[in-house]
């Protein structure tokens, strides 16, 4: 009985142990793929990405159950620091081995990321970056984001809709930021909505309260009622709180979020949610569904217990973060099951080629190019006394009302309550503009240039006025024309450009732009509003044309140097034809062969031509010598033919790259005479400058100067536009509308035009060049006899050992015949008798 006992207890622990087994897989055993997660862990995003991805791993894996595979996560803290963001990456790739990495917040991070990603051919995943074409060269990087060219749509037709014809921008002046603006901005454009204003806000300016107090301020002053609002949520809680001190958040009022701004709002400032009453949202729609709610709350949860709550950005970002888990468990399981077909096939490709079930979609989706755009979005009002709460959805060009029916206009969508309760739709509060007659607008004309095509000043004393010329000036003019406005030129005469951003920015009431040769910079960018660039981008190099002449292939070599060397092919060919001739037949024959046999020898080596058959060692070891010696001749000679005629292209790179720190440690030339003085004389090689500058130079001394490269070092001049009442106020409208109108004038060949005439103009003092300074400069560059005096060294040494050797082998060849003749015995025995 105790027997039977053991064996039913034995056979219910091995059941148990196989089926404990099979739970984990046939054998027990999976393959582990490692892929790297790369955040800021401090940040909310951060948090929920490092919660989303085991959470969603262990959901797929308990769902496939039969997966032979299995990913895993190691994480690296970024601090949201870039840098340190590369670092993490290149840890993970080399310690960890991983064969991919999630993650990158901002665009700095994305492009460092890729780089790497692109070396060590691993994709990286990115939930939270903004579409951007600066990301298009790194074919490695997967974006899940939403589409923002929908999201324009969607806006602009919401505010046709409500016929508002004018609204306000409020964003944030950061890379992650202005991407997804420009893209609102030219849409609203071209769909002929009018921006008003333009309000900016950046870490880099001060953002104490009572500076988005005052830019609040000039909004509220120019009778803006609608506000479409682009920045994270700091700003946004800020900007909230000081709207309602100032009763921007009462009745006549509209605010809109954008996605980017919804999708990162994670409502953790109380007070300012209190104050966002009546705000419309654009947010990435996720479909509800018992995975999503499930998935969610779990996660909600989760994070509750390690300290951090949020609400709606977890369903979207965590969403995202179980589509990426989804595609990388379902890609190397396909990539493992094909291995065993004999098939072998990468993660990226499997990832592209694939389609993948994906919780934010609610179906099946493939990645497009390097990217899976969300074009759906719901529209929601936040929040209102009983909650948020969706108002409709955009889709496919058309917006969706209750029960998700097809509406034809805004109108139809569920009731919005609007900033003060109300539910009536803010009417358009713009006052109209008197446009019979002309504005005048004070320009600013930096007249202590060095150049006088580019911008000129001069005072008329008889009628007083400031009458301005050049490129700068007429291209102005241009563009300014369609806007009516009569224009006042007021000179400038300092020559530091950064004191006249913070002139312009600080007298308000005294000018309204500035215009001339000023670089679009990062510091005057603080103060005033640049537009489009109108010349050509970065600095370049300019030096005196060489002279060209048909003897030029001399110079590289000194005149000692070319006789030396054509006195030893020579002797090459003597030395060679004397241990050669009594052995070799080639190198017999009547005087006149041997003689031609000896020169073509000799100089068949400058091309290793030479086809004799040597038959003498030392003849071999002699030509060896020799060739070495024309090896590095012939290369010592094409080394200083390509400097004498050209510039080192690494010099140039140097010049171009340290451009910024030549500028303080050089003496700087002011006019075209000055270039052109120091140049011909020697002075200096080179010339490096902006290539507005460089053009009118080049124009000036035709066929004489060129410029031979060009790097985008510099953001090329730009319009100034700082005003408190007019249209070119810092965060004015009409900023862009100029930037478009010089896209027009460039895109219609106005501005090469203009360019043509001011630019490029030939003036009448021209000079040829100083041939004299140039004849000493080559010859300063050519090879002496003193810097190659070691290869002859070498060869005279090898000569004459080779010619000694041959000596005395012929003294020995002479004497042994000697000694085998008759004559030789006969004078030896005379020479013993007379010895006797």
């Amino acid at each position: 009985m105790e027997i039977l006992i053991s064996i039913v207890i034995f056979i219910l622990l091995f059941s148990t142990i196989k089926s404990g087994v099979l739970a984990d897989g046939e054998d027990g055993v999976y393959e582990e793929v490692r892929v790297g997660l790369v955040a800021d862990l401090g940040s909310i995003e951060g948090k929920i990405l490092q919660t989303s991805l085991p959470l969603a791993l262990s959901d797929i894996y308990h769902i496939n159950n039969r997966y032979r595979t299995r990913v895993s996560v190691s994480t690296r803290d970024s601090q949201g620091d870039p840098l340190l963001a590369l670092a993490a990456g290149t840890d993970l790739l080399e310690t960890e081995k991983v064969e991919a990495i999630v993650g990158a917040q901002s665009l700095q991070e994305a492009k460092l990321l890729s780089a790497v990603s692109e070396k060590a051919k691993v994709p990286v995943i990115s939930p939270l970056v903004p579409v951007s074409l600066s990301l298009k060269e790194y074919h490695h990087f997967i974006q899940l984001t939403h589409d923002s060219t929908s999201e324009a749509k969607g806006i602009t037709k919401l505010i046709h809709d409500f016929d508002w014809k004018s609204i306000a921008f409020v964003y944030e002046d950061a890379d992650n930021w202005r991407e997804g603006l420009q893209i609102l901005v030219d849409h609203f454009q071209d769909e002929g909505i009018h921006i008003h204003r333009i309000a900016s806000f950046s870490n880099e300016s001060s953002l104490g309260e009572e500076y988005m107090m005052n830019q609040l301020r000039k909004l509220k002053s120019s009778r803006t009622a609608v506000f479409v609002v682009h920045m994270s949520e700091v700003f946004v809680s800020s900007l909230f709180r000081c709207a309602e001190k100032l009763g921007m958040m009462e009745q006549g009022y509209a605010w809109i979020l954008t996605a980017r701004t919804m999708n990162h709002f994670h409502y953790t400032d109380g007070f300012a949610i209190r104050s966002m009453q009546g705000v419309i949202g654009f947010r990435s729609y996720i479909p509800l569904s018992e995975e999503v709610e499930s998935f969610t709350s779990r996660l909600r949860k989760q994070m509750a217990n390690d300290g951090t709550e949020t609400k709606h950005s977890s369903n979207v970002i965590g969403a995202w973060a179980h589509d990426i888990a989804s595609i990388l468990a379902t890609a190397v399981e396909k990539i493992r099951l094909r291995a065993s077909e004999n098939v072998s096939l990468n993660l990226l490709e499997t990832i592209r080629q694939s389609r993948f079930k994906c919780l934010s979609h609610g179906d099946y989706i493939q990645i497009s190019g390097h990217k899976f755009l969300s074009g759906t979005f719901e529209i929601v009002n936040s929040p209102v006394r009983t909650g948020e709460r969706r108002i409709g959805l955009w889709s496919c060009d058309h917006f969706y009302g209750r029960r998700n029916v097809t509406a034809s206009s805004a109108n139809e969508l569920e009731t919005i309550i609007w900033p003060g309760g109300s539910g009536r739709i803010p009417s358009h509060r713009l006052l109209a503009e008197n446009t019979e007659r002309k504005k005048l607008l004070r320009v600013l004309v930096t007249s202590n240039n060095r150049f006088p095509e580019l911008v000129a000043v001069h005072y008329d004393p008889e009628t007083g006025v400031n009458n301005a010329s050049g490129f700068c000036i007429e291209f102005f003019s241009t563009c300014i024309s369609p806007f009516n406005y009569e224009l006042e030129f007021i000179p400038y005469n300092r020559s530091n450009y950064d004191s006249l951003a913070y002139e312009l920015s600080t007298q308000r009431d005294k000018y309204d732009a500035a215009v001339g040769d000023i670089t679009i910079t990062s510091n005057r960018s603080l103060y005033v509003e640049f537009t489009l660039p109108y010349t050509d981008m970065g600095i370049g190099v300019i030096e005196r044309m060489k002279k060209r002449e048909m003897w030029t292939f001399f110079d590289p070599l000194e005149k000692s140097l070319w006789l030396a060397s054509g006195a030893f092919f020579i002797l090459t060919g003597i030395v060679v034809w004397l241990v050669e001739r009594d052995v070799n037949h080639e190198f017999q024959g009547s005087w006149g062969h041997q003689l031609g046999i000896m020169l073509w020898f000799g100089f068949s080596t400058l091309v290793f031509a030479h086809r004799e058959k040597l038959e003498k060692m030392s003849s071999r070891f002699l030509v060896i010598v020799w060739v070495f010696v024309v090896l590095i001749l012939t290369a010592s000679y094409s080394a200083n033919l390509t400097s004498t005629k050209t510039v080192s292209r690494f010099q140039l790179d140097g010049l171009l790259t340290n451009y910024a720190s030549l500028r303080s440690t050089t003496t700087r030339l002011i006019t075209s005479e000055d270039y052109a003085q120091a140049l011909l004389n020697g002075t200096i090689s080179f010339v490096v400058d902006e290539i507005p500058y460089l053009s009118v130079f080049v124009g000036h001394y035709p066929g004489v100067f060129n410029m031979i490269d060009t790097a985008s070092n510099s953001n090329g001049f730009g319009f100034v536009c700082a005003s408190p009442n007019l249209m070119f106020q810092r965060g004015s409208g009409l900023a862009p509308n100029v930037s478009r109108e010089i896209a027009k004038l460039r895109s219609s060949g106005v501005l090469k035009e203009i360019e043509k005439r001011w630019l490029r103009k030939l003036d009448s003092f021209t000079k040829s060049p100083n041939t004299d300074s140039s004849e000493n400069e080559d010859a300063s560059k050519r090879l002496t006899i003193q810097e190659l005096g070691g290869l002859f060294i070498i060869a005279g040494v090898a000569h004459a050992l080779v010619l000694a050797l041959h000596l005395f082998q012929t003294r020995r060849e002479i004497l042994r015949v000697l000694s085998e003749s008759r004559l030789f015995t006969k004078l030896q025995s005379f020479s013993n008798f007379l010895y006797k």
